[in-house]
């Protein structure tokens, strides 16, 4: 059926409105289109004469006077009614167009001329990603439409736009947004904003663009509305007037606001709610970042002393009364330009037609807030107090950080969110306590008979957490330790952070606590401001003069900080003073929440596949095999059935295995061994492979890689033990790659990866001889090392010197290798030799580098690959400490001939293994004057070349390291 129209007059002098027909002296414009329930008249048939207009009421005053007085008149009116009407059906039946030949006359390919290319005007309306556009050529008997892209057809309604409450007949919606946007910038800005903030609307949202624009392949859902006549050129004040005269027709009667808005800014959508919901939009309100030009600029922009305008970077918002006053008036401004200036223009066609200004209120500077570092606004570090206080920030020149900002923003919600449930919990366990319930028994308290407090019970996914926990009042006591060993110790914070049980006890503080003292101290100030408004005052933070932290990992972080703070007094008697606060804060934790993943995937609830049903949804041949061990598995409720699923499933329709927790514990991991002498040690750590890998066979090879020794003479009896082992595991590869060189663990690391060939096996996990593990540190293998996403650094558990640790028992070797705390041993955060990787990433980032010599530098080399590429791989780094790996301890010899750097490194290992901060004070307790004999010795004389100690110095091997 073909649409009707609405027609009207318009302003013969306006050159973008198309006239139909071509040459009369009268028009029609399309203002919105219909369905229509009868046909209509071509107006291919009428030629309109130009009027002459004349006030709307003097004009009905006469017609109904000559009406009266002209009784004939009524005779002829209603004959050229039922003529009018008998033509019409006529004319009309000639000229409907099947709706198949519609589709055939509007290609979905999107070729064709583009709008108003023809040799007739075009009317076109555009919205929400559909488009509306008739042509009438010469000689034409029926309607027909032009081409149009995908997305774009007559039988769209473009108030699709709107919230379903703010219809026509409903009820108005909050805000409609219109972005100004270019071509060019469709499949990266205007993408990114529709993906980000513009679908969490209280309202509506429309992308205006140029007349020849279109909805990106990206995108074809894009709300975009090609605006008539209008282009990206710069300055873009046509496109902004045009695009407030479109809302205000399309959209006037359906929302009580109106944002104008660039496609490089961000807007948190429930601050400008909350924002907007408390002023009057019957009001007539300009609101925006006041300005009147730079220094530049200032004096030639035509502006009166009490005028200015909105800039419009940051966002510029209309209330519904505002649109109404000006909208009308939008050509007459565009024809009177002073400057080249979108926003002042705007500002000054408001003051003309609304009488009001731009809102003067100094706190539009931080709520629309503009960064002017240009392009490198927002891409750094968003914690910020502007950041957090801002509806709109802008700009933001990179798309790409559209998407950062918008994860920031929701990560701050999630955080609302946790706090507002630790609120909830607390009051929970108060009111449970008062009606006499034990709080540690609320999953099992009912609100009333058969509707509990808890409806998903602890282990459940819906799970709301655990009250007795949670909802603890903020305290420093909440944990109490049971003996000495279990108190928690204090670090000092002031320029540096101060730890008595750290291996460093005076460092700087690291970055993660930074970041936390920077929340803790944001969130202290918007508590202590959040009444400075009413108050007359501001509280400015400036420093931390010293503080206290620890950390319980059940209930989250204390603080003990001393602030100093900017007392301001803006309402009264003004006055500004240094204060000091002192504040007991804690962060608490919100509780475990555990997500399954397999190789990087997570794994949610799924309902088992419907085996007895065919692709074709029909009944498939009988497999009672598969059938039936599938349907016993999932029945039985087996909690890994994983093993049974790639028997029945095999792949999947994709042609690619499944991914199960089977697969995973089936992956082969090669070990590699760089080995120069050292054969006691080899002899333990074969015996530890054997034990946990071979005799549980598991899925495993080992390349030991030879380099002769100067120290010791053992080819022979490593080859020798490498033969037994082999000989009683045939079925594992088990090989020995000698290499007649000087050692070098970069080139042996290379060699070994060398063995092993590309494909779905070459799993590698570069390992010393020094290493001893169980079986659990190969599921970590595993499960922690993805192909073309993740690398496994493991942090692994290097032992102190026995003969220190075990003093008083005489021991020089560990009784229990797993053994694991601080007087045994510490964790090698630093140390990044052991790693699991694929040999296809271990090429994609470069490999190692084979020129490092000696020892060390060639683990930190590749980490440092892996970190810089991992933009551009997508490869990321995984680290986890390991206790069921663990570094035994052997004395490091240190070369001197090593570059400077290897050999600080290894004198910092060296010392690290000696022992822990614990052996030394006990030292010190018990050969107190001895060491002070040496600190003065030291002190007295001159340097020693070398960094060596003196000979004889140092009651114990535990001292010498230190003490040297």
């Amino acid at each position: 059926m073909p649409p009707s129209f609405d027609l009207r007059d318009e302003d013969d002098d306006d050159p973008d409105f198309h006239r139909a027909g071509g040459g009369g002296a009268g028009g029609l414009r399309v203002l919105r289109s219909v369905s229509a329930p009868a046909p209509v008249i071509s107006p291919q048939a009428f030629r309109l004469p130009a009027l002459r207009r004349r006030p709307a009421a003097a004009a009905s005053r006469s017609a109904s006077v000559m009406l009266l007085r002209r009784p004939r008149r009524w005779l002829q009116l209603c004959a050229g009614l039922v003529l009018g009407l008998a033509v019409g059906m006529l004319v009309g039946t000639a000229t409907r167009m099947p709706d198949d030949i519609g589709r055939q006359c509007s290609p979905s390919d999107g070729t064709g001329p583009p709008p108003g290319s023809g040799p007739a005007g075009v009317a076109q309306f555009a919205g929400s990603g559909f488009g509306f556009g008739f042509g009438y050529g010469p000689g034409s008997e029926r309607w027909t439409s032009p081409p149009s892209p995908p997305g774009y057809g007559d039988e769209h309604d473009p108030l699709h736009l709107l919230e379903p409450g703010s219809k026509p007949g409903g009820r108005r919606g909050l805000v409609m947004v219109g972005v100004m946007t270019a071509d060019k910038y469709l499949p990266t800005r205007a993408a990114a904003v529709w993906d980000t903030w513009g679908k969490e609307l209280p309202g509506g949202i429309a992308f205006f663009s140029a007349s020849y624009s279109r909805p990106p392949p990206n995108r074809p859902d894009l709300p975009l509305v090609a605006l008539k006549g209008v282009d990206d050129s710069y300055p873009p004040q046509k496109k902004s007037f045009r695009m407030l005269e479109y809302l205000w027709e399309q959209y006037g009667d359906h929302f009580e606001w109106f944002l104008r808005a660039d496609d490089d800014v961000y807007v948190r959508p429930d601050k400008l709610e909350k924002l907007l919901r408390s002023v009057d939009s019957s009001k007539p309100q300009f609101i925006g970042q006041a300005g009147r030009g730079n220094q530049e600029e200032f004096g030639l922009l035509s502006l009166e002393f009490d005028e200015n305008f909105c800039m419009g970077g940051p966002g510029v918002l209309f209330s519904r009364e505002t649109l109404s006053r000006v909208a009308p008036h939008v050509k007459h401004c565009l024809k009177n330009l002073y400057t080249t200036h979108e926003d002042v223009e705007l500002g000054r066609c408001v003051q003309r037609f609304a009488g009001i200004p731009c809102t003067w209120s100094y706190e539009m500077q931080n709520i629309l807030y503009h960064n002017s570092s240009g392009n490198e606004a927002f891409t750094g570090n968003l914690k910020h107090r502007e950041v957090h206080r801002a509806i709109t920030l802008h700009p933001i020149k990179q798309y790409r950080h559209l998407y950062r900002v918008h994860n920031y923003m929701g990560q701050l919600k999630i955080q609302d969110s946790w706090q507002q449930s630790l609120s909830l919990h607390r009051d929970i366990v108060a009111m449970l306590e008062l009606l006499g319930h034990n709080p540690a028994r609320a999953d099992d308290v009912q609100l009333a008979k058969n509707v509990p407090l808890f409806p998903a019970k602890r282990g459940d996914r819906d799970y709301l957490g655990d009250s007795a926990l949670l909802g603890k009042p903020p305290s420093l006591n909440k944990y109490r330790p049971r003996c000495e060993a279990e108190v928690l110790p204090w670090d000092f914070i002031s320029r540096s952070l101060f730890s008595a049980g750290h291996s460093n006890p005076r460092r700087r503080i690291e970055s993660a606590l930074r970041e936390g003292l920077d929340d803790v101290v944001r969130e202290v100030m918007d508590m202590i401001n959040a009444f400075s408004k009413q108050r007359g005052r501001v509280i400015e933070y400036r420093e931390i003069l010293y503080g206290y932290h620890r950390l319980n990992p059940l209930y989250g972080a204390d603080y003990i900080l001393d602030l100093l703070l900017v007392y301001k007094k803006y309402r009264g008697k003004k006055m500004t003073v240094p204060v000091r606060r002192h504040a007991y804060l804690q962060q608490q934790f919100t509780g475990l929440e555990i997500r399954e993943t397999i190789d990087g995937e997570e794994v949610g609830p799924q309902a088992p596949p419907d085996l007895t049903q065919s692709a074709e949804g029909d009944d498939a041949p009988g497999q009672p095999g598969a059938g039936a061990s599938f349907r016993e598995a999932f029945e039985n409720g087996l909690l890994r059935i994983g093993d049974a699923l790639p028997a029945i499933l095999g792949r999947d329709g994709r042609g690619e295995e499944v991914r199960d927790e089977a697969s995973v514990r089936h992956k082969t991991i090669n070990f590699v061994l760089p080995l120069a002498g050292r054969f006691s040690t080899f002899q333990r750590f074969v015996s530890v492979f054997e034990e946990e890998c071979l005799k549980n066979a598991e899925q495993v090879s080992l390349f030991v890689i030879l380099f002769p020794s100067e120290q010791e003479v053992s080819v022979n009896e490593t080859v020798s033990l490498m033969s037994s082992l082999q000989r009683r595991w045939p079925q594992h590869r088990l090989a020995v790659v000698p290499v007649f060189d000087s050692f070098a663990r970069a080139l042996a690391l290379e060699i070994g990866a060398a063995q092993v060939k590309d494909g779905e096996d070459d799993l590698l996990f570069f390992v010393d001889v020094d290493m001893v593990f169980n079986r659990a540190t190969l599921e970590r293998i595993r499960v922690n090392t993805i192909r073309g996403r993740q690398a496994y650094f493991p942090i692994v558990f290097s032992e102190f010197e026995p003969a220190t640790v075990y003093r008083d028992q005489g021991l020089t070797v560990a009784p229990n290798h797993f053994l694991i705390n601080q007087d045994t041993g510490y964790w090698r955060q630093y140390g990044f030799g052991i790693v699991s990787l694929y040999k296809s990433d271990l090429r994609r980032v470069g490999g190692f580098d084979t020129s490092i010599r000696g020892w060390g530098k060639e683990d930190v080399d590749l980490y440092d690959k892996f970190v810089a590429s991992m933009a551009a791989n997508n490869v990321s780094v995984f680290r986890a400490a390991d206790p069921n790996l663990v570094h035994v301890f052997h004395i490091v010899d240190c070369d001197p001939d090593l570059e400077p750097s290897q050999l600080k490194m290894c004198k910092g290992t060296r010392a690290d293994t000696l022992g822990g901060v614990s052996q030394l004070a006990q030292g010190i307790f018990a050969e107190g004057k001895a060491i002070l004999d040496f600190a003065k010795k030291r002190r007295s004389s001159a340097p020693l070349t070398g960094g060596a100690a003196a000979p004889g110095t140092g009651t114990g091997a535990g001292l010498k390291g230190p003490a040297s």
